[in-house]
């Protein structure tokens, strides 16, 4: 609910026409137009405490800003191997994309929301799943400190992939005898 939340703040903050903007202090003084029809039926705590707020506060949208939502601020992201990572998405800052550093490869920029209004911060993470590098500029990251990573990866990961170009490599989620 609360990504949701800022997901639609931001679409306020850059589609004011098409979005209205919801905070705290309008959803509590609004509750009885977006949150009554929802507690129909409702009678105990237990019964509220399984309430689906999601479902609720999903009402304040019609089904076309619903979509529009979905393009322009995606709850998830298509990366090159196919894998649908989820984004973290923040009031004040770029979204945040937590991806394994080889499932990036053969991507020669990165990716922008809101019809490239917002930036998506890149944490590349290791096989580990540990952070590697924080990049805006993917292309930027690949030319150059990458060589650094690579160097320290391929002693680490020996078993793992780690291309000379990696803007034009084949991404993976595999180790290489399994490519």
């Amino acid at each position: 609910c609360i990504q949701w939340a800022i997901r639609l703040e931001l679409a306020n903050r850059f589609y004011p026409a098409e979005f209205k903007a919801w905070n705290e202090a309008s959803l509590i003084k609004n509750a009885d137009q977006w949150l009554s029809p929802h507690l129909t039926g409702i009678n105990t705590l237990e019964q509220l405490k399984k309430m689906d707020l999601f479902s609720a506060l999903q009402s304040l949208l019609d089904w076309n800003q619903q979509q529009r939502l979905n393009a322009i601020l995606p709850e998830r992201i298509e990366v090159p191997t196919g894998s649908m990572i989820r984004v973290s998405y923040q009031s004040n800052g770029p979204a945040k994309l937590s991806v394994r550093m080889q499932e990036m490869f053969g991507l020669s920029h990165t990716p922008k929301l809101c019809d490239g209004k917002l930036s998506l911060l890149m944490d590349l993470l290791s096989p580990a799943h540990r952070s590697l590098q924080l990049t805006e500029d993917l292309a930027r990251f690949w030319q150059g400190s990458y060589k650094e990573v690579q160097k320290e990866m391929k002693g680490r990961y020996p078993k793992h992939f780690w291309p000379d170009d990696p803007a034009n490599a084949k991404p993976t989620t595999k180790v290489k005898n399994k490519m």
